[in-house]
Order: C-alpha cells, then structure tokens, then sequence
C-alpha cells in the first residue's frame, strides 16, 4: 500500500459543486442537498483501503455524534471499480449499512469530482463553512495502521466544532495519509503523484 499524503488544497478555496448517485438510496447528492447547513464535510473513502478501515468506525461515529448538528456530511469513492472490485458501489452500499453510516456515501464513477477537490488518498476530508469556502483539510486525527494512536478523530471534530461555534478553525493542520486513490488507467490527474 503505497502511503499518499492529501495535497491540501488552499484554504479559503470555494467547494466545487458534484453531482453523484448514492450508492445505498439511489438519490444524486449535490451541494444543494446540504443547502443552508452552516458546515459541510466532504470525505473521500472507499472500502479496500486499510487506512479506511482502520478508522471507519470512527467515520461512522462522527454521523451518528453530529446528525443533530447543523452540517452537512457526505463520503465519496472514487477508486476504479473495475481493479478494485471491493469499491464497486454494490459493495459500497454494503459497507454503508454494515457500519450504519447517516450519511450519504457516493459512487464518483467519471473520477472528476475526486479531481475538482484535488482528492488524493483515502481517507481525505474537506471541511467548508456556510459560504462553502474551505476551513480545513487534513487528517482526522494521528492514529495509523500499527501506530498504536488513539482512533478519535479529535483533528477533524475540533474543525467541525469550531465552524459549528463561528469560531475560527486553527490553521495548523496535517495532511491525511491513506493510500492513493485508485485512478483507471490514463486518468491520473496532473497533482497526483507530485
């Protein structure tokens, strides 16, 4: 597994929009669908990837601990399905309902909106206020495979809870390491890898 840190994307970048189905529910998921919500996160998972589920239960928790909150969250996939069979959205949808996750988890078949938020490893999370201008990118929190670190997301959570209390989210972040997000052939974007 080749570790890939995430490329953080410049602060204060505005979200892009996306339009993707919902692996479990079927329905096309946008920026509009968390219109009003005052933060929204944009995480890029997948199934295969030992990072992922060295924390997925955390993922989970952090649905189910903000549900009741005013943000907005939602997880892509992008790998290429036809390599890694395991992140097909049919397997999507069963990691979703296996976890029990609250939030939408997204096929990004095309790849292009893995591409327009500068995805480059899974796990990566985006964090945008109410005027969806990015107040963080990095990691969720320092635990590893085989590290030894407490899996407890406190990174991320202190983001969320700071755009949730208007206040300002701390600038000194560190870069999620996953593996890299599995490109089809001949479409890795011009960040990957540099």
């Amino acid at each position: 597994m080749a570790r890939t840190a995430s490329t953080m994307l410049p602060l204060g970048t505005k979200a892009p929009n996306f339009q993707l189905s919902d692996a479990v529910s079927g329905k096309t998921i946008s920026l509009e669908t968390f219109e009003g919500k005052q933060a929204l996160l944009v995480m890029f998972i997948c199934r295969h990837c030992p990072f992922v589920k060295h924390i997925q239960g955390e993922l989970a928790q952090i649905g189910k601990d903000y549900a009741n909150a005013d943000v907005g969250i939602v997880a892509i996939s992008a790998n290429d399905a036809g390599n890694y069979p395991d992140d097909a959205p049919d397997k999507l949808k069963e990691m979703a309902q296996q976890l029990g996750f609250t939030f939408p988890l997204c096929y990004d078949e095309s790849q292009e909106t893995a591409k327009t938020y500068t995805a480059a490893c899974t796990p990566d999370f985006f964090l945008f206020e109410s005027d969806r201008k990015l107040v963080y990118r990095g990691q969720l929190d320092d635990s590893r495979p085989g590290n030894d670190k407490p899996i407890n997301g406190k990174d991320l959570r202190a983001a969320i809870d700071a755009v949730l209390a208007n206040s300002p989210v701390d600038s000194d972040q560190k870069p999620s390491i996953g593996c890299n997000i599995k490109w089809k052939p001949g479409n890795e974007p011009a960040y990957y890898g540099a």
